[in-house]
């Protein structure tokens, strides 16, 4: 008998673990009571994380709706001007949450960068980069994925940014 078979199934497989898995990226996970508008201040007060660790994955869109993705600190908001000189477009905005579920495959609030539905660009805070660990979310309401923030740009892609207002 196999010795991965006495395994108990995995509990939080998602597209966000199966894609970080799929990369060989390790990581650990963080599951904690979703509170409707919470936020990330209530995710990093239950995980007695710092805020600024934990990185929210935004769900945008440009003048011509083409979805992108901005990841940025959870005690931080995006300059949405300073987003569309840096990327450049001439507007950027939320996208309304029924559009961005669309387009990433998660529920809002359990909206991952990882094992996205359709290809974005995804851009990242620069300062997120610089940190030595980062909590994101898992792809599911309530479940984050702590990793090295270094996976957000290779292989994941992301582009460094200066938007945080």
């Amino acid at each position: 008998m196999c010795a991965m078979s006495k395994k108990p199934p995995h509990v939080s497989a998602t597209p966000a673990t199966d894609w970080l898995k799929a990369h060989g990226i390790a990581f650990t996970e963080h599951v904690y009571d979703y509170v409707e508008h919470g936020g990330t201040s209530e995710s990093s007060k239950q995980l007695g994380v710092d805020e600024h660790a934990v990185v929210k994955t935004l769900v945008m869109q440009d003048e011509a709706a083409a979805p992108l993705v901005v990841l940025m600190h959870g005690d931080r908001q995006v300059s949405l001007k300073e987003l569309a000189r840096q990327i450049p477009c001439k507007k950027v905005e939320p996208c309304k949450p029924e559009v961005a579920q669309r387009h990433s495959g998660y529920q809002v609030g359990g909206t991952s960068p990882f094992g996205l539905r359709k290809a974005m660009p995804v851009y990242v805070q620069q300062s997120v980069l610089q940190l030595p660990r980062i909590c994101i979310n898992g792809g599911r309401r309530g479940f984050l994925v702590g990793i090295e923030p270094n996976v957000l740009v290779s292989p994941l892609g992301a582009r460094p940014v200066e938007c945080a207002a």
